[in-house]
Parts: structure tokens; C-alpha cells; sequence
């Protein structure tokens, strides 16, 4: 396990800000269309898993994961959607992802492992469309172009939830793969894909 200096520290800086970027970037993508938004998970299995892959293969200490989710935590303070629904999960998650790091003593199976829980960070943002259908209903009739509400409720029927949790478990554990090749994690974990 390595310890935090300024160095570690200024690196969690930058992933925090590609991990947000990231992340914004997903939720922009779901604005697009309303499949979109329901693969929500799917597309941040795709642009989120490497960034948080690389920041715990580079800072083997606590509050890594806990940095990401603040910095998740902040950017929805300030632009104004810090609620319930949003922060609780983001919270809980980041928690879940410093345990399993923790256990795993900061090795490539725990980060793996902490990098698909954190993917999932912002599902209190996008999980509405299931848990709070009307919420999520009222606010797309607001918000979005005509058409979009209603799209978004027919795209998103109760099975379409454990189809896209799993693929984007699938796809987070995928793109931790090929993020580990690419930007040549110290630690790797090896498993057939």
C-alpha cells in the first residue's frame, strides 16, 4: 500500500475531474435520446470504469473512491440537483467501494471490484426511471423536447432494470480490462475475456 503525498495527491485531483467529466458526459449522452438515458449504466460502464480503474491502481490508500464521490457530490451541489435521490447513493456507493478496496488491501481485485461499484455512483440520478416513474415522468415532460417523457417510459419497462445493471457490470469489468492494457496498471487482475 503506498500512502498519500502532494503527488498522489494532485494525480486524484486530475481523475476526480475526468471522473466528473466523465460522468457529465453521460448524462449529456441521456439527454440525446431516451435509450439512451435508460442504458445510462451501460454508457458509464463504458466512460467511467477505466478513470476509476486507473485512480485506485495509482493511489493504493483509503479515500481514493471517497474523493471520486465528492467530487460527484460537489458538481451536483453546484449546479443544483443535490438531493436525496442523488447524494444517498452516491455516498453509499463510494463507502461500498473504499470497504472492498480495503479488504482486498488495495490489489487489482479490489480495485476491480470498487471500479464497477463506483460505475454505478450516479444511480440514484438515472434509477428513478424505476423507483419514482412519476417524478421521473413530470420532470421529463419539463425539461426535455415533446416526445421525450413519453419515450422514456416506454423504453424503460420494469425487466429493462436487471438487463442493464448486469450489462454494465459485464461492460465495467470489460473496460477495466482494456483500461489496465492500455494505461498499463502496476497490478493486474487476470481473467478470461
Amino acid at each position: 500500500m503506498n500512502t498519500w503525498t502532494k503527488k498522489n495527491a494532485l494525480w486524484l485531483l486530475l481523475y476526480v475531474v475526468l471522473y466528473v467529466i466523465a460522468t457529465t458526459t453521460v448524462c449529456v449522452l441521456g439527454s440525446i435520446h431516451a435509450v439512451l438515458f435508460v442504458c445510462y449504466q451501460i454508457t458509464a460502464a463504458i466512460l467511467v470504469t477505466g478513470v476509476a480503474g486507473k485512480a485506485f491502481d495509482r493511489i493504493k490508500a483509503p479515500g481514493a473512491a471517497a474523493c471520486l464521490g465528492l467530487g460527484m457530490l460537489l458538481t451536483f451541489f453546484s449546479i443544483g440537483e443535490a438531493n436525496l435521490w442523488h447524494c444517498v447513493p452516491i455516498v453509499v456507493i463510494a463507502v461500498l467501494a473504499e470497504l472492498v478496496r480495503g479488504i482486498c488491501r488495495y490489489k487489482a481485485p479490489g480495485n476491480l471490484i470498487a471500479s464497477i461499484i463506483l460505475s454505478f455512483s450516479s444511480f440514484g440520478y438515472y434509477g428513478q426511471i424505476w423507483f419514482n416513474r412519476d417524478y421521473t415522468y413530470e420532470c421529463a415532460v419539463e425539461e426535455m423536447p415533446a416526445g421525450y417523457a413519453d419515450a422514456l417510459m416506454q423504453c424503460s419497462p420494469a425487466w429493462s432494470l436487471p438487463v442493464v445493471v448486469i450489462a454494465g457490470i459485464v461492460l465495467s469489468a470489460v473496460m477495466y480490462k482494456i483500461a489496465a492494457r492500455l494505461f498499463r496498471f502496476g497490478d493486474q487482475v487476470h481473467f478470461p475475456c
